[in-house]
């Protein structure tokens, strides 16, 4: 950040980030947590301006046009959002995390299961990796148990900013409370009242072929992940 930009007076820059338009995912990170080194281990490495971008997580101020107008600022910026989002990974799996979480998935913060069977059922966001730059935010429905791109694709908001682990411990710490309706329902296609043969839902049933269980994406998975993003970001810059 250059030494003479300024800031205007707010609430504080997590505050104001996690009232951004598309971050209605995220809550925002106890400054105590922030400052406990025991909670930041391991992140340092994965940054260039890891200290100027923790020291604006945890400014007082909040950036004015001048500052977002500024490269140096941009730079330092775009590393304190994902070093907030590596924290916060980390946070909403303690217990006030959860409680917070918890607040945001009671009011449909995080939207509804797009199934239909599931008639509206709340989902939680989810990483399908740990990494950063790997995947978008995506959001689970604990009552069918599947992954889906959220209603408001939040492009800015990284998978890795909840990591792959936050549901489960969500539903294991509340699942008394949240009361998930068992999923007992299942849509059967037919053509002129008569079942398809083999046909289950949106997929052709086999019980000999046994299904691929995926909770992440392995590294092969990420390898060609990857390389997909790298020619996207290629066919980009010709574009350009």
């Amino acid at each position: 950040m250059s030494g003479d930009s300024s800031y205007s007076e707010g609430a504080g820059w997590i505050q104001w980030f996690c009232s951004m338009e598309d971050h209605q995912f995220l809550c925002e990170v106890d400054s105590d947590f922030i400052r406990d080194n025991f909670n930041l281990y391991g992140l340092k490495s994965k940054f260039n301006f890891y200290n100027e971008a923790l020291d604006l997580i945890l400014s007082s101020e909040t950036p004015d046009d001048e500052d977002l107008e500024d490269e140096r600022f941009l730079e330092v910026y775009q590393e304190a959002t994902d070093l907030y989002g590596l924290i916060h990974a980390r946070f909403i799996i303690t217990a006030k995390g959860l409680a917070l979480m918890k607040d945001k998935f009671m009011a449909g913060k995080f939207g509804a299961c797009p199934r239909v069977l599931c008639e509206r059922s709340n989902v939680l966001p989810v990483g399908m990796s740990e990494e950063l730059r790997t995947s978008r935010v995506k959001v689970f429905c604990p009552r069918c148990e599947e992954v889906y791109i959220p209603k408001k694709k939040c492009p800015d908001v990284d998978g890795a900013y909840f990591g792959c682990s936050f549901p489960s411990i969500f539903i294991m710490n509340f699942i008394q409370e949240i009361q998930i309706t068992p999923n007992n329902q299942q849509y059967v296609p037919r053509i002129f009242g008569f079942r398809v043969y083999k046909k289950k839902g949106s997929r052709y049933q086999d019980i000999q072929q046994k299904p691929v269980e995926i909770t992440h994406y392995s590294e092969e998975q990420l390898k060609k992940l990857k390389g997909k993003n790298d020619q996207q970001s290629k066919e980009d810059y010709v574009q350009k």
